[in-house]
């Protein structure tokens, strides 16, 4: 159900969407009920996707995140082209749909008053893959955690590595896992949020990487799809596999945190480090 309004042509237009409906439950939730609870459904408790600026202003004390290296985007280094058009074209035209550069945010702030540097990744964005602006955004976010010495916060939602790319996308899993293990090294810590999906390169690589794993409920993660894993190994898969609940059973993820709880968690963990590396 909308409201409706008529254009100077007097053509028919939608002006406001009164419903959202539930993507797994099927059900129809006021748009009002549905975006104050940050997209997940107050019926099945399915956590549909944000962009990354609403993870930002969910996660961070309001006005304290301060985006960096926004200019960092994707070029067409290997001249790739497909029967639908040049992977050029389709970075501007996603630069266009989200007004972002690349599949993820990268910045410093805050959350419960503690310092963090963030990369916050946008499945919006060429479906949250990994290509070679990404990669850099998320190495130079972990440079700015080892000069600062503070926390890393990566949250993933991504299909996997950049297929345009080819070998400079599969670079990205060494590259952002070496940023990784300076922090290793220094002992600062690495939080890795895994929303859905997180997939592909990506789980192969910065995603698992974290001293401490979160996921969303429900959150498809995995490396290969369901149905290559069937194909290979010639068995049907449980239901449950991949999803988070699955992975945290079998000790692959230590939590699952709904996402109204998400920011206050953060905090708990944050706050432990900040006990330890000041005693």
């Amino acid at each position: 159900m909308s409201w409706y309004t008529k254009t100077p042509d007097n053509k028919v237009s939608k002006k406001k969407t009164l419903w959202v409906r539930c993507k797994d439950c099927q059900n129809f939730v006021w748009q009002h009920e549905w975006t104050t609870n940050h997209n997940v459904c107050p019926i099945c408790n399915y956590h549909d996707s944000l962009d990354a600026w609403q993870r930002i202003a969910l996660l961070f004390d309001e006005g304290s995140f301060e985006e960096m290296f926004a200019g960092i985007y994707p070029v067409n280094s290997l001249d790739f082209n497909d029967l639908k058009g040049s992977y050029t074209d389709k970075i501007e035209e996603n630069r266009k749909k989200t007004r972002l550069n690349e599949a993820v945010v990268t910045g410093v702030g805050f959350i419960h008053g503690i310092k963090v540097s963030a990369a916050i990744m946008d499945f919006r964005f060429l479906g949250g893959s990994l290509g070679s602006g990404t990669g850099e955004k998320i190495f130079q976010a972990s440079l700015v955690a080892l000069e600062r010495r503070i926390p890393l916060i990566i949250l993933s939602a991504s299909g996997g590595a950049r297929m345009q790319e080819g070998v400079l996308s599969l670079m990205q899993m060494a590259k952002t896992c070496a940023g990784i293990a300076r922090l290793n090294q220094k002992n600062i810590p690495v939080i890795s949020i895994l929303a859905n999906p997180t997939t592909g390169g990506v789980t192969a690589s910065y995603a698992m990487m974290g001293d401490v794993h979160i996921a969303e409920p429900g959150a498809v993660i995995g490396f290969a799809g369901r149905r290559v894993i069937e194909q290979t190994i010639g068995e049907k898969l449980p239901k449950a596999f991949q999803t988070a609940e699955f992975l945290v059973e079998h000790g692959f993820v230590d939590c699952i945190v709904e996402r109204k709880d998400l920011r206050d968690f953060l905090g708990k963990i944050l706050s432990f480090y900040n006990r330890k590396h000041h005693q």
